[in-house]
């Protein structure tokens, strides 16, 4: 797929922080954003992705890296 985006390890730092804390993210996707509590940050099959909780239904949801067009930390 190729990354949209090349984040930074500051970046990285960031969304690891949010999801050491259960903190929400804004994530930015197709000219979509999500509202989301990270989980975890995972490789499968050779990509990055993070899986995340919709803070207000609990549905799961996976976020490809690769497809990414950025995220913030909200909270």
């Amino acid at each position: 797929m190729g990354s949209r985006v090349n984040f930074s390890p500051g970046d990285y730092d960031r969304l690891e922080h949010a999801i050491d804390h259960g903190r929400r993210v804004a994530i930015r996707r197709r000219g979509t954003e999500y509202l989301v509590i990270p989980k975890r940050l995972k490789l499968e099959g050779g990509r990055e992705a993070v899986d995340a909780t919709h803070p207000t239904t609990g549905d799961v949801m996976r976020f490809w890296i690769d497809e990414l067009d950025g995220w913030d930390v909200v909270s």
